[in-house]
């Protein structure tokens, strides 16, 4: 009787790549089991732990290159992926402490009342153990999912350590993540900082601004070049450009925008508007300002960034680029809970100006 072609046992040829491995006697990893089934590492890993999110076909032929392989998973690596459930991260090294607090409301807003929780963990990007510190954090609190903010949300060796951990991970960013070289492949949600800058610009040349200061946000952060660059070009659309000359950079902090604005408004040939990177350091430039006689918008137009609960509560009420903080921090747990986390996903939000008290004409016949 012949045996019917789909039951007959299969003959492994000289370059069945399973063979192969076999014969080199090493012992098989999850990389070799993700290698020689073509899928990622992380669909191996929710296939072992029985992750109903994975097509049947897909883990049938993975679970055959493992019988074949002799692939024994790690017995603490499984426990650690059956027991993530209930928490999440918050990952941040962030100087901007209104912003951080907004994120943690958004997140909030969709995990209340669902029995997750978040935890929250500042850390130091600069620090010799950065990296141990966040994979043993990840680690003992068995967190199911991980929230990155700006700036080490680009930082290609801690994305490097959660993929290893299989954990899924959402950047916030103010770049996509195809714009970086080489291209950044995770869920983010990003932001679009340029446009609300260039909104900026517009705004204040408008009002008859020519000589405008720049208060930009500190090197390495995403946020600081998008913003800065959204801004040159909002000016280089009526012929202005950057001046180096009343440029300051700051940290983010009232702080830095307070040592900004004394450098800027000491300048001999004071501006009549600044652009603040951030509100913190947009409310640093209205001391300064006040703390010289000037009038805040009579004298010295001022627009900030992030639109924070502040930007209303100060007088006069800043004019500020509103940045949707709660919103993105809502839609970063959105994508951690209720999608497939074996797919890549993006949301983007836009910033837009928000017009109040601290902008208006620039002052005529203004004379430092």
């Amino acid at each position: 009787m012949t045996i019917p072609p789909q039951t007959q046992p299969a003959k492994a040829s000289a370059a069945d790549p399973v063979e192969e491995f076999l014969k080199r006697r090493k012992k098989a990893t999850i990389n070799d089991v993700a290698a020689l089934a073509r899928v990622s590492k992380k669909t191996v890993s929710r296939i072992i732990n029985n992750s109903p999110s994975v097509r049947e076909e897909t883990r049938e032929a993975v679970n055959a290159i493992i019988a074949r392989i002799g692939f024994r998973p790690d017995p603490q690596a499984r426990g650690l992926a059956f027991r993530r459930s209930f928490l999440l991260g918050l990952i941040y090294d962030n100087p901007n402490a209104q912003y951080i607090v907004n994120m943690q409301m958004g997140i909030l807003d969709k995990v209340r009342g669902s029995g997750i929780e978040l935890v929250v963990h500042p850390c130091d990007k600069t620090s010799d153990s950065f990296l141990e510190e966040i994979r043993d954090f990840v680690e003992l609190q068995r967190l199911s999912g991980v929230i990155l903010l700006p700036p080490i949300a680009e930082n290609r060796q801690l994305i490097q350590v959660l993929e290893e951990l299989a954990v899924p991970f959402v950047r916030i960013t103010a770049r996509h993540g195809d714009d970086n070289s080489p291209p950044i492949k995770t869920s983010q949600v990003v932001s679009r900082d340029r446009m609300g800058c260039q909104q900026a610009a517009d705004h204040l040349v408008e009002l008859g601004h020519r000589r405008i200061a720049f208060i930009e946000g500190p090197h390495g952060y995403a946020s600081a070049k998008e913003r800065r660059q959204g801004f040159a070009e909002g000016l280089k659309a009526h012929g202005l450009d950057i001046d180096p000359a009343i440029t300051a950079e700051g940290a983010y902090s009232f702080e830095s925008g307070f040592e900004a604005g004394q450098k800027i408004l000491s300048h001999p040939d004071r501006p009549t508007a600044i652009f603040a990177s951030n509100d913190e350091m947009a409310i640093g430039a209205y001391k300064v300002a006040l703390q010289m006689g000037l009038s805040v918008p009579g004298d010295l137009s001022i627009i900030g960034f992030d639109d924070s609960p502040l930007a209303s509560r100060i007088y006069p009420a800043l004019t500020t680029v509103r940045l949707p903080i709660r919103d993105m921090g809502r839609a970063a747990a959105e994508t951690l809970i209720d999608q497939d986390n074996s797919r890549k996903h993006t949301t983007v939000f836009d910033a837009a100006l928000v017009v109040r008290d601290s902008t208006g004409p620039a002052p005529k016949g203004f004379k430092p």
